[in-house]
């Protein structure tokens, strides 16, 4: 199971989006070829574009779902928009990467006005394929209820950047270089 150590313990996406979960999966996510790691920063420039998502584990017949949620907006500190949805992909065969998927919500690079925002990554094995359809809108997605929806079961893996606005003013700032 999860420990304190975690990462995504540690960056409260446990708890904020997910409960905890026991990996099984891999799940690579590239921004112009570079991996992002839990807590990466990427400044909203770097993220106009939807990633590579590689997906490691099982084969052509085992199908996954991917979903990009931000449980930061509009600002970290007043969350009403949580979790806004960024990108939801389905039937994503198991060993390719998610531009082999059904795109049911189009990938939109997050945009944050205020604050640092938590950007993750959430992948789920699908049992069957089955029509998942698009929320009437982004904001306000819920990934725990989306997975009781589908009968998606708990993830399998997930990651997570840090995204904040090219120039940012209030809220904490980076220091230093990346």
């Amino acid at each position: 199971m999860m420990h304190g150590r975690d990462p995504l313990v540690l960056g409260q996406v446990v708890g904020d989006v997910l409960d905890p979960f026991i990996r099984s999966a891999m799940l690579r996510v590239m921004y112009d070829n570079k991996e992002i790691t839990n807590g990466t920063r990427l400044k909203q420039s770097a993220v106009v574009n939807p990633p590579t998502v590689e997906i490691g584990g099982g084969d052509e017949l085992t199908l996954y779902t991917l979903v990009m949620v931000d449980p930061d907006a509009p600002s970290p500190t007043n969350p009403v928009n949580r979790e806004y949805l960024h990108w939801l992909v389905t039937d994503i065969p198991g060993p390719m990467d998610a531009s082999f998927g059904n795109e049911v919500v189009h990938y939109e690079g997050p945009r944050p006005q205020a604050g640092i925002h938590r950007i993750a990554f959430v992948l789920f094995r699908q049992e069957i394929q089955q029509t998942v359809y698009a929320p009437g809108w982004r904001q306000n997605f819920n990934t725990r209820d989306f997975a009781a929806v589908y009968n998606l079961g708990s993830p399998v893996a997930a990651v997570y950047f840090n995204c904040q606005r090219e120039h940012g003013c209030g809220g904490r700032r980076f220091l230093g270089a990346d």
